[in-house]
């Protein structure tokens, strides 16, 4: 996808563009003197020639062109997360920076001089040990004397000690911090402020293709005759393999060993460039695959809490290249998911620049009553903040419900965040954080420090002294004790149905038109039942027929208390002689070892194995569609007989096409739920000990034996097998020149898809399977990749040309040019032949929406993809757009012109004209090198297409507009309509 105003001329295979893309200073940029080039992949999606050159992330506003004093603070000392270097030499840093431009040494000096007068100085105070000595120094809130911080909620006050401690008066100003210290007036004008995130967090399927351009920068850096080992993260990287593994061998004893050799089988040339990125990139820490989900190692082991970097304190903050990431705000930890770019970005030092958010106080009270779950509240939850409208904001758990949710709760409410559209769902630290700390295994020593330096800063709540009243943007309230039992879907996280009303729910989606809660089955076939064979025994499925039950994912295994509970359910089940049928897909995947560990200790691992519940890997297995193959039997029954088959997951997401292609209806359910519709067959803590994390987590960076059998190459530079469909050079940085080129506008654009409501990532970048007759499928078997070895999309992300042909290959998207046909295909315009939507591409270059969600716009920037939406009131139909028509889109000729919300004029060549609202966010333009080539190549696609990271997200809105609670958004070759029933609040 390409930003079309910045386009080379037709005739180049290669565009320029600033080295340090995005603003992204590579750790040896500090000068915009200094270029890159990217060249384009062979195919595309646009239908014009492929041009490109470098784009800024969106929300991510490079202030400068120089490094500040800001580096030094991110080293962790602690032996537990050791990166072996010294973040804070002055000397390594000098060195990393210094380039062949004489610009650099002048910045240097510039910065060197900033660095010596930090503007607050004067509330660096000393952190005392009860016992004597001093933990280290801080920078103190309370010793500002401003009574407007007192009122502030716990995470803006994470931010404001962020900008305190980075303010340079260069990237993050005094005026800055003032911002965030009036947040209560400042917020709703939807002001711009740096932020600097102490980590950040990736798991393989984005983070291979993050180390790919790593090693992509060091060869491009090696060319231009300087030293590529100056290339290397800028701040701690923590990178956790876990969606890698798929449930292939189910419901046998062998079930992990045999999915973790096939699991290495298939990945073991990507797992091989991860071991090697390991050692060849400073700052980064792999946690070898078969670990644990990437959620549940950072809850019980990465999280810090509290960062002690050579003795200056600070909150541990992080953004993750996972929507998910929001599930450390359990721990109050502040974190969440960011586009690939993004993290990229954060990765190599640069502030990210954000709307300061505002924040919705949710008030809890009461406790839940017996037999109702977490999940069953995250549910509730998810349902009040959809209608409530959470876009781009923080919500903020408080009140005396809190001390009724243990910690375990509060990250499964933490995590499904992007569900409920919020930036994060933060609970801040107080005694029930510190007892979970020392329950995984943190020192004594450790918790203590945290818990006196947040006392300390303000940021600790003791709901045992009376309370200060904080200041929200809006407020809401439940009791505990009103949440019921309940399951989500068929379709989407936010459809919560009352565990009463099931039945009648399940009917009224039979009879209803197709839809998120319809499936169009006529009457007299509603209750055809069919049967075949399953290994020689007989065996029937109707519709609403369970075929795939999973314990799986992030939001729930993590949990003890509704893992346990599913064990329990398991072994009453077996005490009453039930048993789950064999031909229902049943499978266990656990978040770490450690539930491993409590299961077998309480003994219920064991009833559950009884019931087809085996282990069958650490990782996201089901949720992120990993589901493996159906058995042929019951794939041929559905398919012959158009059964709308359903699966049952404890997961987060439920949207078609992700779980497996045959389950059109897929429901949200937790673990214990999970075990009881398994034996339905249809959808009508002593447990618990320290040593167990401790012991699982002591080792964990050690891998196994099949990680430590990888090969591990010595050179800095990675060595690149052309003939590799896994890890492929991206072609970006071909040709790179010192000379970035020329704007370029958007001249009769054609249009490539014409999509609906909540098209989501995983119609635009399914991570799942590869289709058997899909182009990426055709482009591994002329490779002589085998059918069974094709692997999934989420795999082969660290190869551009497998994910360019990847883009909308959802077979459940319905583009409207097809006339209600359904699959990953569009009418080529004006040949009017209908195409895989890759063969008709060329390559993307503008997407008009009536709303994105906040990821999704920040990756369309960030690739040079031009954002529009429809002004309140139109859409294609208002406005009488059929996709045939050409397009020409308006924009100003100088960067320094576009401005954010600005409006852009779209003409047709049959003479309509239209009106839409340009979505850069934030002062785009201050990132944009001086020339205006801020575009980027679509090879980025296969990595930052990553959409399934934050499918149900709504991106942050301008202040003329208002919050949405039903989005749409559409893809389209060059323009992209959308037109969805909306339902706005004020």
């Amino acid at each position: 996808m390409y930003f079309p105003s910045y386009c080379s001329s037709p005739s180049s295979t290669s565009s320029t563009s600033i080295l340090r893309a995005c603003r992204v200073r590579f750790a040896s940029t500090v000068s915009s003197s200094v270029n890159r080039s990217f060249s384009t992949p062979s195919r595309t999606f646009a239908r014009n020639p492929p041009s490109h050159a470098c784009s800024p992330p969106s929300n991510i506003s490079y202030r400068s062109s120089s490094f500040s004093s800001e580096f030094r603070l991110v080293r962790c000392s602690a032996p537990r997360w050791s990166y072996g270097v010294d973040w804070r030499s002055p000397a390594s840093l000098r060195a990393q920076i210094r380039t062949v431009s004489p610009v650099l040494d002048r910045f240097e000096r510039k910065i060197a001089t900033m660095a010596s007068e930090h503007p607050f100085e004067g509330i660096l105070s000393g952190l005392p040990k009860p016992g004597g000595g001093e933990f280290g120094k801080f920078y103190s809130l309370p010793a500002l004397n401003d009574p407007r911080i007192d009122k502030l909620p716990y995470s803006i006050r994470i931010l404001l000690e962020s900008a305190i401690r980075n303010c340079d008066n260069f990237q993050v100003t005094k005026e800055d911090v003032e911002k965030i210290i009036d947040w209560e007036n400042s917020a709703p004008k939807q002001v711009e402020i740096p932020f600097k995130p102490a980590r950040v967090l990736l798991q393989d399927f984005t983070g291979v293709p993050a180390v790919v351009d790593l090693a992509s920068m060091r060869e491009a850096i090696k060319d231009l005759g300087s030293n590529p080992d100056k290339i290397n993260p800028l701040v701690p990287v923590d990178l956790v393999i876990d969606h890698s593994v798929q449930v292939d061998v189910a419901r046998s004893e062998n079930a992990l060993q045999a999915n973790m050799d096939l699991e290495f089988k298939r990945n073991k040339e990507r797992f091989a460039f991860l071991r090697w990125g390991s050692t060849a990139f400073r700052n980064m820490l792999v946690i070898p695959p078969g670990s644990g989900i990437v959620h549940q190692v950072n809850l019980e082991y990465l999280g810090r809490v509290v960062f002690n970097t050579e003795g200056i304190l600070y909150p541990d903050s992080v953004v993750g290249t996972d929507s998910h990431t929001t599930m450390i705000d359990g721990l109050g930890v502040a974190g969440w998911g960011v586009g690939g770019i993004e993290a990229e970005a954060a990765m190599l030092g640069q502030p990210m620049s954000m709307v300061l958010p505002g924040v919705v106080g949710f008030k809890l009270s009461g406790k839940l009553r017996e037999g109702v779950t977490a999940t069953d509240l995250v549910l509730t939850v998810t349902q009040i903040l959809r209608k409530h409208g959470v876009v781009g904001k923080f919500v903020e758990f408080h009140g005396e419900g809190m001390g009724q949710l243990p910690l375990a709760d509060r990250a499964t409410i933490a995590n499904m965040a992007p569900e409920y559209g919020a930036t994060m769902g933060f609970f801040p630290v107080d005694h029930v954080t510190l007892q979970y700390l020392k329950l995984t295994g943190r020192s004594d020593e450790t918790v203590a420090m945290i818990e006196t330096y947040l006392r300390a800063n303000n940021m600790f709540v003791d709901y045992n002294e009376p309370q200060q009243e904080r200041v929200y943007s809006s407020y809401l309230e439940l009791d505990l004790a009103d949440v019921e039992p309940c399951v989500s879907g068929p379709k989407r996280p936010h459809d919560q149905v009352p565990l009463k009303d099931m039945k009648a729910d399940w009917h009224s989606c039979l009879d209803k038109k197709v839809g998120f809660k319809g499936f169009a089955v006529p009457k007299e076939e509603q209750e055809k039942v069919v049967k075949f064979s399953f290994h020689g025994q007989p065996a029937e499925l109707k519709h609403g027929s369970v075929v795939i039950a999973a314990i799986t994912s992030c939001t729930n295994t993590s949990n003890p208390s509704v893992m346990l509970g599913a064990g329990l359910v398991a072994k009453k089940a077996c005490e009453l002689g039930l048993e789950v049928k064999p031909w229902i897909k049943t499978s266990l995947g656990p978040g770490s070892g450690v539930v491993t560990k409590y299961l077998l200790q309480s003994g219920l691992q064991k009833y559950l194995n009884q019931q087809g519940f085996h282990i069958v890997g650490y990782g996201c297995t089901t949720c992120i569609g990993n589901s493996g193959d159906l058995d042929e039997s019951v794939a041929s029954a559905i398919v012959d007989n158009d059964l709308v088959a359903a699966a049952v997951l404890s997961g987060n997401r439920n949207f078609e096409g992700r779980v497996h292609p045959l389950t059109r209806a897929n429901y949200l359910a937790s673990p214990p739920l999970v075990v009881a519709y398994a034996l339905a067959g249809t959808v009508v803590q002593s447990s618990v000990l320290p040593e167990m994390f401790k012991s699982t987590y002591e080792a964990i960076t050690k891998g196994n034996q099949l990680w430590n059998q990888l090969s591990l190459p010595s050179s800095s530079i990675y060595a690149w097998d052309p003939d590799s469909t896994y890890i492929h050079k991206p072609p970006y940085f071909n040709g790179m020149t010192m000379d970035p080129p020329g704007p370029r506008g958007v001249k009769d654009a054609y249009c490539l898809l014409l999509v609906g409501d909540s098209i989501t990532t995983d119609h635009i970048s399914p991570a799942g399977s590869i289709h058997k007759d899909s182009p990426a499928a055709k482009y591994l078997m002329e490779r002589g990749v085998d059918r069974r070895d094709f692997n999934s999309y989420g795999s082969r992300r660290g190869n551009d040309e497998v994910m360019a042909r990847g883009t909308f290959a959802n077979i459940r998207i319905v583009n409207k040019l097809l006339n209600g046909e359904v699959g990953p295909k569009t009418i080529h315009i004006p040949t009017g032949e209908k195409l895989y939507v890759y063969d008709a591409a060329m390559g993307v270059k503008a997407v008009i929406a009536k709303s994105f969600e906040r990821i999704h716009r920040s990756n369309l920037v960030g690739m040079g993809i031009i954002p529009l939406c429809f002004k309140p009131g139109e859409d294609a139909d208002t406005l009488g757009l059929t996709g045939h028509e050409r397009y020409t889109i308006d924009l100003p000729t100088k960067a320094s012109d576009i401005r954010p919300g600005q409006d852009v004029t779209v003409t047709t060549d049959n003479g309509k004209s239209f009106t839409c609202t340009l979505r850069f966010d934030t002062e785009e333009g201050e990132e944009l090198p001086p020339n205006g080539s801020f575009t980027k190549v679509i090879g980025l696609l296969r990595k930052y297409g990553n959409w399934w990271l934050i499918p149900s997200r709504f991106d942050k809105l301008l202040p003329i507009k208002k919050s949405i609670l039903e989005k749409s958004e559409l893809e389209a070759n060059n323009t992209v309509f959308t037109k969805p029933n909306f339902k706005r609040v004020q």
